[in-house]
């Protein structure tokens, strides 16, 4: 006996009525995830502000928080990074007014309860679908992993400046991410 399972799509997610939750799709499964802790809020908060502020300034793109790329479609799947930066000429909606493609940059600040396999399989995705590069920013561990592909892996620490030419001429020390 086979059970047929209902794929979400991407215009479905984006008429669900639940504020108290996040949700994203991968291969048309729904994800629910509990709303952010107050670490996770702040570190992505510092990014957000630091990174949006140097690529306003210099007119580079744009930097979002928790919006959905759709990545793929039939089954559909979409992501919503904590933070994400787009350049300026990649900028483009899709139908249900989700970005319509990767951004260039994904930053997923990791939570205590993330499990690896979570975090391998989106960033499979985010490096599979186009996404030029992804932070994973460990809030416990005062780092900042910049991945680029599979084999290129950079780790950052507390006293180092990070520096990902995704975003031109950024520079950071890791540090201010944390404080």
């Amino acid at each position: 006996m086979s059970t047929l399972t209902h794929l979400m799509t991407a215009q479905e997610l984006g008429e669900m009525d639940d504020g108290s939750n996040r949700h994203q799709l991968i291969k048309g499964e729904l994800l629910t995830m509990p709303p952010a802790k107050y670490e996770h809020m702040r570190v992505g908060a510092n990014l957000t502000i630091i990174l949006g502020q140097y690529v306003k300034a210099n007119r580079l793109g744009v930097v979002g928080t928790e919006g959905g790329y759709k990545l793929e479609s039939d089954p559909d799947t979409l992501l919503a990074p904590d933070v994400s930066f787009v350049a300026q000429d990649r900028i483009r909606l899709s139908p249900e007014g989700y970005h319509s493609g990767p951004p260039d940059l994904a930053i997923e600040v990791l939570s205590p309860g993330d499990r690896k396999g979570y975090i391998d399989r989106k960033l499979l995705l985010w490096l599979g679908t186009g996404t030029r590069s992804v932070w994973l920013v460990d809030p416990r561990r005062r780092t900042v992993e910049v991945i680029s592909s599979l084999n290129d892996r950079r780790t950052f620490h507390e006293t180092d400046e990070l520096v990902d030419h995704t975003v031109p001429g950024f520079r950071v020390k890791v540090s201010e991410i944390f404080a």
